[in-house]
């Protein structure tokens, strides 16, 4: 057997801290404070904190335990239980997203984690000094449209990557997660005090935690809802991966939660990181993808030690791509193991060269590429770029189809004394209550994400 199948998690740290660390990525520190910055701030907040514990924890759940039902990969896990189960064989589609999701979403998440890691060598060289809006604007520019240095970032990012994953479950990505996680808490922590004293926090406890119900709409609600999904990584992969190489002991709703706290711990965090800045800078917080990267270098280059806290923000946004890449990276090569006799490394390095190859489309749709419309036939996506095609039939259709799949998979196919057993809730009432979040809420709340991405 591969050695992703015998291999499991140290200890419940080690487990925790891998996972949390996968879950915790651009999402939280980049994609959390744009969205809650055009959508109101804590309204959008608060309707974001209730879906993701009570959708996204339990779908997560339910991956965990299809994971160490199945102990192999996604794929492998999904084809055990079937067969366990005499389910339909239509079902594997599960297993197959859940790799295609990761390696998809690999190849231009990739790209942005490049763009941070390069943000933090113009911090380190000072570059943000004096900056103002068009030299910013300018600065961005030049580095998406550079399709070296573009593909030799993206080539770095996942060649850091491989060498981890291919190490191994302990030597690798227990011995990387347990560096960078507190790490990534302490640099956040450090901002936060320092934004105490030198920024306005108050306009960003308030922006954050006084909520304004008038501000949300209709879309505001499917954002925080889809928000809640792709924070936590439902969908993804990697939760099932991890899940299978979880001992008995470890209770699996337990560890859910836990890992649901801590990404939501860590989203809001990255608000009172980055919003202190942008209001003491009097810049806007509804500046929207470009908010990381455009906006605030400008509050950098302008504020008092801004050469140090651009260092640190541009280092904790480049650790918090890289645990979510080895969460990426590792579905597949536990897939390969399965598949071919060959060591982790060489593996690992196979599957790293083909997601940069393919990965070549989105690094450079904004440079050599710019211009092409890869589906211009279809009226809907006609003037999206390979970037943004990408994106969307990841984070718009595969992810949220997966995450539904999931849900009904766990809720009405597998018999609900396996489930039972597999998540053993310390009340049947607990058992009750996660079975109609699965069969009712969880399917509802996907649809209308999936709607609402296909009508966007």
């Amino acid at each position: 057997m591969a050695e992703s199948v015998h291999r499991r998690w140290s200890s419940r740290g080690a487990f925790l801290l891998a996972t949390a660390g996968a879950a915790v990525g651009l999402g939280n520190v980049w994609r959390f404070p744009f969205l809650a910055g055009e959508n109101g701030g804590a309204a959008f907040v608060l309707i974001y904190l209730a879906f993701a514990f009570l959708i996204g924890v339990p779908v997560i759940t339910a991956e965990l335990a299809l994971g160490r039902m199945g102990h192999r990969s996604p794929l492998g896990s999904v084809k055990t239980i079937i067969r366990e189960q005499d389910a339909q064989p239509a079902w594997q589609a599960i297993g197959v997203i859940s790799l295609l999701v990761p390696f998809l979403g690999f190849t231009y998440y990739s790209i942005v984690a490049g763009w941070s890691l390069h943000y933090t060598i113009e911090a380190a060289r000072n570059a943000f000094n004096g900056m103002g809006a068009d030299d910013s604007q300018r600065l961005f520019q030049d580095l998406a449209t550079s399709p070296g240095l573009t593909l030799f970032l993206q080539g770095v990012v996942i060649g850091l990557t491989a060498v981890v994953v291919g190490s191994g479950l302990h030597r690798g990505i227990e011995r990387a997660t347990k560096i960078m996680m507190p790490s990534l808490v302490v640099i956040m922590l450090v901002m936060v005090v320092y934004n105490v004293f030198a920024a306005d926090i108050g306009a960003a406890l308030t922006f954050l935690f006084a909520p304004d119900f008038s501000q949300l709409t209709r879309t505001s609600l499917l954002l925080a809802l889809g928000q809640a999904f792709f924070s936590v990584g439902v969908g993804v992969g990697f939760m099932m991966t991890y899940g299978a190489y979880l001992p008995r002991e470890i209770s699996v709703p337990q560890a859910a939660f836990v890992i649901g706290a801590v990404d939501t711990l860590i989203a809001l965090l990255a608000g009172l990181v980055i919003f202190p800045i942008v209001f003491a800078s009097n810049l806007s917080p509804a500046e929207g993808p470009g908010l990381v990267f455009i906006t605030m270098p400008i509050a950098f280059g302008s504020m008092n030690l801004g050469h140090v806290i651009g260092v640190l923000f541009f280092l904790l946004l480049s650790l918090a791509a890289y645990t979510t890449t080895l969460g990426m990276l590792e579905p597949i090569v536990s897939y390969l193991e399965e598949r071919w006799q060959a060591s982790r490394r060489v593996l690992a390095a196979a599957a790293g060269v083909a997601i940069w190859v393919v990965g070549f489309l989105p690094a450079l749709s904004d440079n050599v590429l710019a211009g092409v419309k890869p589906l211009g036939f279809i009226g809907a996506v006609s003037e999206m770029s390979f970037f943004e095609v990408f994106d969307f039939l990841t984070a718009s259709v595969l992810l949220p189809v997966n995450a539904l799949l999931i849900a009904l998979f766990a809720g009405w196919i597998i018999a609900s004394d396996a489930l039972r057993r597999e998540l053993a809730f310390k009340r049947n009432v607990y058992f009750t209550l996660w079975q109609v979040l699965m069969r009712y809420a969880a399917p509802i709340a996907v649809l209308l994400i999936l709607i609402s991405g296909l009508i966007g």
